[in-house]
């Protein structure tokens, strides 16, 4: 029969379980309505929730609702409420599950806005996102903001996936977000004053970035900073990202600040060619398996700087490894005393005009980078649980460092902060968490949007990483070719084909035909299946999980 799709689990037939459903629906049916007539229905405001639930279970289906049935796919061991591997303080956020009335939009073009497009996508809550195009979507120099109950999944994009350019992204004001595998590539074009961070958060809870790879910021990359307003910053984690190629003058990772009573967790990313804040931290923080490269003579790790409070902090198997530090940055050179002729020396200069008295010109020169660990002493204590942190600083292509501990912290750390014994109860655990060395290999492998495809950008820093020592550049303009070698050729991505998706959920037909949902009905993509995620993020996380939904598959309905 065309269209029909068989799914059997061992042992048990499906016309079995057909045959016993509609014999017990029979008797059900008969049951409930002599229920009906001899009890009066129950007030609305007595209902006990347990008893007689709000929704039907076809209610609940149609509208979205916490409906746990379907497929057998995997149970993950580490299956945390926002995904399998989230960890620490954002672990718990639900993205789009948290809103009964949620819905999948799908992205269908690169458009800046319109019907389809991604600026479209998020301007509603309760939606979870998922992309059937690949390209640049040019941001036109605007700021994307994300909204309460989304979930965004970048890695179901086809091709070499999405590339968020010449604009920026935040979160702030939003609770239960969910991002994962998304690019933001800012650009000097965006702003000529250093004043655009990438991505971040003022304000807000319960979100995680997973994946993801901010660069090109002109102030920070990613910042989570608290403004003061709302309900404060905290329950947030980023995980697994790029936080890169600050634009100078200000070229900076980002700021992590909050109260000592608001959460947030950084765990496994790369920083790398930020001249500074890598990140500057203050308030309740895990600072867990990063790797630092190639920072400037601003800072790689801030201890608060001179920024008041308290903070409680733990800064854990970590790896700080110094690079060449070359940099460009704008210069001003007075006109009375300059010879206009120098700048004609473009491996070295660019002229970018004339500043009051002053010619105004990118120049190229390296630096002499901070030590590792610099501040800590601001207007009240950095109590830090600093452990396994590990510090390469001889450039010399291979990785070779030396544990930073307490003894030799004088001689390699200018910080001032309160050491620890052992970390604060309120840090959550991360048992994923591995030593220095091991997070080096897994980030060069791993970190970032390595879904659909690890793009140029991205390849580039981890190409810079490797060499150890030898290789790296801060820039000031990624437009010219002399400052970033990828400057006309980064846009040159995989446009993969659409996926066929005949009921237009966001979920392919051959995932459908193979689990056994229907592919003529976009209604179950929203359901939630007994893991515990929904159908279409079941999908997703076979993209990144395949091996475990091929055992599943066949372990429930193989021969």
């Amino acid at each position: 029969m065309k269209n029909t799709v068989f799914l059997e689990k061992k042992g048990i037939s499906i016309a079995t379980k057909c045959f016993t459903s509609i014999f017990y629906f029979f008797l059900f049916s008969l049951s409930s309505l002599a229920a009906c007539v001899d009890k009066e229905p129950v007030d609305e405001e007595d209902a006990d929730p347990a008893i007689n639930p709000h929704s039907s279970f076809l209610e609940e289906e149609e509208n979205g609702g916490n409906t746990s049935s379907g497929p057998a796919f995997p149970a993950f061991a580490d299956n945390a409420r926002a995904f399998p591997g989230a960890v620490g303080y954002g672990r718990n956020a639900e993205g789009a599950r948290a809103s009964s009335t949620r819905e999948v939009y799908v992205v269908t073009n690169l458009n800046n806005s319109g019907a389809g497009s991604f600026k479209d996508a998020i301007s509603q809550s309760n939606r979870i996102i998922v992309f059937n195009v690949s390209g640049i979507i040019d941001l036109n120099k605007e700021q994307l903001v994300f909204k309460s109950n989304q979930t965004i999944l970048f890695q179901t994009a086809p091709g070499d996936g999405i590339e968020l350019y010449n604009g920026y992204t935040s979160s702030s004001g939003a609770s239960d977000v969910i991002i994962r595998y998304m690019r933001v590539r800012v650009g000097r074009q965006v702003s000529g004053s250093d004043n655009i961070d990438a991505g971040g958060c003022a304000n807000g809870k319960n979100q995680i970035y997973d994946h993801c790879s901010f660069t090109w910021g002109t102030d920070e990359c990613f910042s989570l900073n608290r403004d003061g307003k709302g309900d404060g910053l905290f329950n947030i984690t980023l995980q697994n990202s790029i936080l890169g190629q600050g634009c100078q003058n200000h070229s900076c990772g980002g700021l992590i600040q909050t109260e000592d009573s608001e959460g947030i967790t950084i765990f496994r990313n790369l920083l790398i060619d930020n001249k500074t804040r890598n990140f500057k931290v203050k308030g309740l923080n895990q600072y867990v398996n990063n790797i630092v490269y190639n920072w400037g003579n601003g800072a790689a790790y801030n201890m608060g700087g001179e920024s008041k409070g308290h903070s409680n902090t733990v800064i854990e198997n970590n790896y700080f490894i110094k690079g060449p530090a070359y940099t460009w940055i704008n210069t001003a050179y007075p006109i009375a005393t300059t010879d206009l002729s120098m700048f004609d020396d473009e491996t070295k200069y660019h002229y970018n005009g004339i500043s009051g008295s002053d010619y105004l010109a990118d120049t190229y020169q390296q630096v002499n980078p901070t030590k590792p660990f610099i501040g800590g002493d601001g207007d009240g204590d950095f109590d830090t649980y600093c452990v396994g942190n590990y510090y390469d600083d001889d450039k010399d292509g291979i990785l070779n460092g030396f544990e930073l501990t307490q003894g030799n912290w004088q001689t390699y750390c200018s910080a001032t902060p309160v050491f620890l014994s052992k970390p604060d109860s309120q840090h959550p655990e991360i048992s994923v968490k591995t030593s220095a060395t091991a997070a080096y290999h897994w980030v060069v492998e791993n970190v970032g949007p390595v879904l659909p495809n690890r793009d140029l950008v991205d390849q580039f820093m981890i190409d810079e990483l490797i060499t150890l020592g030898t290789k790296g550049t801060i820039f000031r303009n990624q437009n010219y070719e002399t400052q970033y070698p990828l400057a006309t050729t980064w846009q040159n991505i995989n446009i993969g084909a659409p996926k066929t998706d005949t009921d237009g959920d966001g979920i392919p037909d051959d995932f459908e035909d193979k689990w056994g949902l229907n592919k003529n009905s976009a209604g179950d993509a929203v359901r939630i299946a007994d893991n515990g995620y929904t159908m279409i993020e079941n999908y997703a996380l076979s993209l990144e999980f395949p091996n475990e939904y091929e055992k599943a598959w066949k372990e429930a309905y193989g021969e």
